[in-house]
């Protein structure tokens, strides 16, 4: 069974910053794009962000500009810088490794954001 392990959620303010982190194993982290995605209540679960092997990225429109993601390849790790929260961001966030058909994920991270 496919483990992501993520970190990095929490209370934080509105305008505040928080970073989430989330390891993979080697063999999944070389070969799948990863991503992250987040949940709120009552809400589907949607896209945040993307990053594929090669280091493109791709975001959400909500998130553009305030939330950087990131990979460190030697540490299996992808990262989300989230800036100048709002909240509009408080959701659950889910780590996500895809490639075609399987999709793995992690167990989510709470982040909330007070205003």
């Amino acid at each position: 069974q496919v483990q992501l392990v993520e970190s990095g959620g929490g209370l934080v303010q509105a305008g505040g910053s928080l970073r989430l982190s989330c390891a993979a194993p080697g063999s999944i982290f070389r070969s799948h794009i990863m991503g992250w995605y987040r949940q709120a209540p009552g809400k589907q679960r949607e896209l945040v962000a993307g990053i594929t092997s090669s280091g493109s990225s791709s975001y959400a429109d909500s998130v553009k500009g305030r939330f950087t993601i990131s990979r460190d390849n030697v540490k299996n790790t992808v990262y989300l810088q989230m800036n100048s929260l709002n909240s509009e961001d408080t959701a659950v966030y889910y780590c996500n490794a895809r490639r075609a058909s399987y999709w793995y994920w992690g167990q989510g991270t709470r982040v909330t954001v007070s205003s």
